[in-house]
């Protein structure tokens, strides 16, 4: 059975990322890139669709693992009843083809070791064209060639590649499996220890940027690290998980490709980004969103590929069984065609978030600043879909009615008395932003109840509400915003963190989610409750998984990690919560 969600470590190289279980099995991996077809996916089937393992043969008494430092090289050590092996996991940080790297270390008495790699590319369908090499063995299907240089004698057999062999204390074996285009000339392999010396630097002079106060610094810089392992390296953009199909619900069909880039995420990311001190890493996002935009905003998506492509077409891949039977397993997203209200105010957020940490806004940006509050003006009160991207009928989402108050806030803030922007444009904007700010007061708050609701009409609540405080839609302390984190606090609560909406009584139910969990913390923050907030971001804290990974959601009942793991988005409230509670640091708000 394939490993748990939370068992799972990834390592990265700012292209991809390999999802490695306790086991010693690579389960997944997309090559070359985040949003390329997947070369090795057990995690959503079984040894079928592809995996490659290295591990001890026969019983082991114990397996520990941690990660090296403050680095994504991962370290896996077996001990049995004949010795003890050390496996080294890493993908090299380098300009050469993308690879992974993995290193047997025999560390005391004698242990016998298997190998298996079955590469099926085309999520597991298609097997690839193989032949021994020198080196070791070499496989290509259509555009793609893998290479698997290896020290020992293999044998193909029925697709896969075998070995068996024995190390004695003090043997060191490397294995190296690279990718690369199949037209390209075969290349020699570099190095191993040059390149693992070289990665090891590139991820601690990285991390040593992190120096602002915190109390959770482990906690922090493992998050920071991990983000650092999603963002793209050429393009800057930041997917919100390197996996796709695990399910948000076990056994359920919540299964979505997150292989992607949200700009809902962007206010989130800059915050974390430039309170942790990465000004590079956050004018890179900012780029990468105003790329995606392009010139016209009012036409811009919410999720886009990692190179800012906008096609993502979703299909379900019926070959795969699915994450411990988990279906359907979807490519692409279909909510790329969702029209979602609360983006332009994110987008909006993020730019007064720059400007407040001391980047100014440059021309293109006041460009697309003015060409959303011009959409805002005509579209505020239409109704759109949520947060959450359900595929039910829009509505008039208070979050979303919200962030439309939050885009012409920023926007007048920054712009009113400035010779940039047309004085009649600010005066509209000006008796814009109090009509909408009236409306969600009036409508999106029930009196009867004591709370905000989760839209128009409607006695639900959400926790996306927790974040009317946060953006400075009204403070933490009016009675309105109190009542709401109240009731979330009384509905909404499921083993102490926050779920999204409140548990359904017709079927099984998706676990908390974590984010939601942080930004309760923040409110507490806020309205001066320090304890508690630090209560609950501990407990977030403690539901990551021995390596200091979170997914999107932890289910209570089975006491798991449920949902695409590694989560962006978790991370990114962990750190900005994190911070927020540790000491000053820029908040969102407009103030």
């Amino acid at each position: 059975m394939t490993s748990a969600i939370s068992d799972y470590a990834v390592i990265g190289d700012g292209r991809t990322c390999a999802l490695v279980a306790p086991t010693g099995s690579i389960d997944f991996l997309c090559w070359p890139r985040f949003d390329s077809d997947a070369c090795l996916v057990a995690l959503l089937g079984d040894e079928r669709h592809g995996f490659w393992q290295i591990a001890p043969v026969g019983y082991v008494e114990e397996a520990t693992r941690r990660y090296r430092g403050d680095t994504m090289i991962l370290e896996t050590v077996y001990k049995t009843d004949t010795g003890s092996v050390r496996l080294t996991d890493f993908m090299p940080w380098h300009e050469g083809d993308s690879a992974v790297v993995r290193i047997v270390d025999c560390l005391d008495g004698c242990v016998p070791i298997g190998l298996v790699l079955r590469l099926r590319f085309g999520f597991g369908q298609v097997s690839p064209w193989m032949q021994p090499h020198k080196r070791g063995v070499i496989a290509e299907v259509g555009p793609d060639r893998v290479v698997l240089d290896c020290p020992v004698d293999v044998t193909i057999i029925d697709g896969g590649v075998h070995a068996a062999f024995t190390v004695e204390a003090g043997d060191r074996l490397v294995f190296v499996l690279s990718c690369s285009a199949s037209t390209d000339p075969l290349r020699r392999r570099r190095p191993v220890d040059r390149l693992l010396k070289t990665t090891e630097a590139a991820w601690l002079g990285w991390i040593e940027a992190f120096d602002a106060p915190c109390r959770w610094t482990a906690a922090v810089k493992r998050s920071l690290l991990t983000l650092r392992a999603l963002v793209d390296r050429e393009s800057g953009g930041i997917v919100a998980a390197p996996t796709l199909g695990l399910p948000e619900i076990p056994g359920g069909s919540m299964n979505w490709d997150y292989r992607y880039c949200w700009l809902r995420d962007s206010t989130f990311t800059l915050t974390a980004l430039l309170n942790a001190g990465f000004h590079t890493e956050a004018k890179r996002w900012r780029d990468w969103i105003l790329r995606a935009v392009a010139g016209e905003p009012s036409n811009m998506q919410i999720v886009y590929r990692v190179d800012g492509g906008r096609q993502l077409l979703e299909y379900e891949l019926d070959h795969l069984p699915g994450y411990r039977g988990a279906t359907p397993v979807r490519v692409g997203n279909a909510a790329s065609g969702q029209a979602q209200l609360d983006v332009f105010g994110e987008l909006m957020d993020s730019f007064d978030v720059l400007a407040k940490a001391g980047i100014e806004r440059s021309p293109r940006v006041i460009e697309v600043e003015t060409a959303i509050v011009r959409h805002l003006e005509t579209v505020w009160d239409q109704p759109t879909a949520d947060i959450w991207e359900s595929r039910g009928e829009p509505q008039l989402y208070t979050y979303s009615q919200a962030m439309a108050w939050v885009g012409i806030d920023r926007f007048v803030r920054a712009h009113v008395g400035t010779a940039q922007v047309d004085p009649a444009l600010i005066g509209r904007l000006k008796v814009l932003k109090d009509t909408i700010h009236r409306s969600v007061c009036d409508r999106g708050y029930s009196s009867e109840l004591g709370h905000f609701v989760q839209h128009y009409g409607a006695d639900a609540l959400d926790a996306s509400l927790l974040l009317l405080p946060l953006v400075g839609f009204l403070p933490a302390d009016d009675p309105r915003i109190a009542g709401t984190i109240e009731a979330i606090e009384r509905k909404l609560m499921d083993g102490g963190l926050v779920r999204r909406k409140a548990l359904r009584s017709d079927g099984p139910d998706e676990g908390a989610f974590l984010a939601c969990s942080c930004w309760l913390s923040d409110c507490y923050k806020m309205q001066g409750r320090d304890t508690e907030a630090a209560a609950l971001l501990e407990r977030v804290i403690g539901v990551a998984n021995d390596v200091g990974l979170l997914s999107e959601e932890f289910h209570v009942p089975s006491r798991t990690l449920v949902g695409n793991m590694p989560q962006a988005f978790t991370h990114l409230a962990l750190v900005n919560t994190a911070l927020l509670l540790s000491g000053p640091a820029i908040q969102r708000g407009g103030g």
